[in-house]
């Protein structure tokens, strides 16, 4: 554990102010404001942006922020957001926005191999930012008659604000050089001596061979005295991540996983099922959320520290995509962040028992469950096992 103590950093941040933004309509609001309140720069980074009724509305807004002269920049995944319309990036760039997708190892009209940018981040004036699992379509949004998927964002304003301004700079550019010349713009950052907050920015990035979201949940695993919730959408650990999980229950703590009932992906739902044996033996409660699709990727520990942002629990977040979330350590915070999540299992969820689960889900299911399985940890082992070599 002291090893593990030791290769956590950065250190926190401590004069922060922090907000809990549920998704749909009101991250949408939220991200808005940040847009139309800022005064000087704006850097948007994102996995998916699509050209539908929410994206065309933020559009609009980062369209309007360049057009009264704040310098935005607009970096989005090459992969996720691929689909978007040449004339419609063409219209973010005559209107002043900084545009480019973030760029793979290798792609062709067919084919693309290489990290992704699944962060989802937007910086205003190098003060306020948030940070979440949101992206920018419909599907996020709160629509008539179809409601957002469950996801949530971190809202931060101060010195955790200024260190993910200089994150998104260094991303952007492609020379160190760039960096210097945008950050060289900059007003002068002086934090609120007021605000008493501890966030640090936790990042997965192989390229820079960052694994600190990662060691953030072993950490929390590691360290939990009491209970720990995990909100997560795609939940298929690794070895070291189940051996902690498995030594923290071991210890008398109490995990609770709230999983997707309905997943985007379906194979990676059969897949995760297949695991529920392997979680009812170790003593982990498992509660499905089935009201519309869980994207949320959130965790508490003794209502004390939060980890929250893009990061899933399974080894493409862990290995090959860039990943960002912030660790909060606040008790007023994460108690209440606790509060909501149990409130989430209480009036929301299904608790998933072992007996639940044999009565529902019969040979041939478990057989389709293992064969998902053995799919996924082989697309996992071929897609990942080039980035862990580099």
């Amino acid at each position: 554990m002291a090893l593990l103590k030791r290769q956590l950093n950065p250190a926190y941040t401590r004069h922060n102010r922090v907000q809990l933004v549920h998704g749909g309509a009101e991250y949408f609001q939220h991200l808005e404001s940040l847009i139309r309140g800022a005064s000087h720069s704006i850097h948007l980074q994102t996995y998916i942006f699509e050209e539908d009724r929410t994206g065309s509305r933020i559009a609009e807004a980062l369209i309007d922020a360049s057009l009264r002269g704040i310098d935005v920049y607009m970096l989005l995944d090459g992969y996720a957001s691929r689909q978007l319309q040449d004339r419609f990036v063409q219209r973010l760039r005559h209107s002043g926005i900084r545009f480019r997708y973030f760029e793979p190892v290798l792609k062709s009209n067919s084919f693309y191999f290489g990290r992704r940018l699944h962060h989802k981040v937007i910086v205003a004036d190098g003060c306020r930012a948030m940070v979440g699992g949101v992206n920018i379509s419909d599907r996020y949004n709160d629509l008539p008659g179809d409601p957002a998927w469950l996801d949530w964002a971190i809202q931060v304003e101060g010195e955790a604000a200024a260190e993910l301004h200089r994150l998104c700079v260094r991303l952007w550019v492609k020379f160190p050089v760039e960096s210097k010349k945008i950050l060289a713009r900059d007003r002068p950052f002086v934090p609120d001596m007021t605000l008493n907050c501890q966030v640090r920015i936790r990042q997965n990035d192989w390229v820079t061979r960052r694994n600190e979201i990662t060691r953030s949940y072993l950490q929390m695993l590691s360290e939990a005295e009491k209970d720990i919730i995990i909100m997560s959408s795609y939940f298929l650990p690794g070895r070291m991540f189940r051996r902690y999980l498995s030594r923290a229950a071991r210890r008398g703590v109490r995990i609770r996983l709230v999983l997707a009932g309905t997943s985007d992906v379906r194979i990676a739902k059969h897949a995760e099922r297949y695991m529920y044996r392997w979680l009812f033996k170790n003593r982990i409660e498992i509660y499905e959320y089935p009201h519309n699709v869980l994207h949320g990727k959130i965790a508490v520990c003794d209502g004390k520290w939060i980890t929250g942002g893009s990061y899933n629990v399974n080894n493409i977040s862990a290995y090959a995509s860039i990943e960002l979330n912030l660790d909060v350590q606040d008790e007023g915070f994460a108690s209440m962040v606790q509060s909501t999540l149990e409130e989430i299992i209480r009036t929301q969820c299904i608790r998933v028992t072992k007996d639940d689960y044999l009565t529902s889900f019969h040979l041939f299911s478990r057989v389709v469950q293992r064969l998902s399985y053995e799919t996924i940890r082989v697309i996992f082992f071929l897609f990942t096992f080039y980035f862990r070599q580099r």
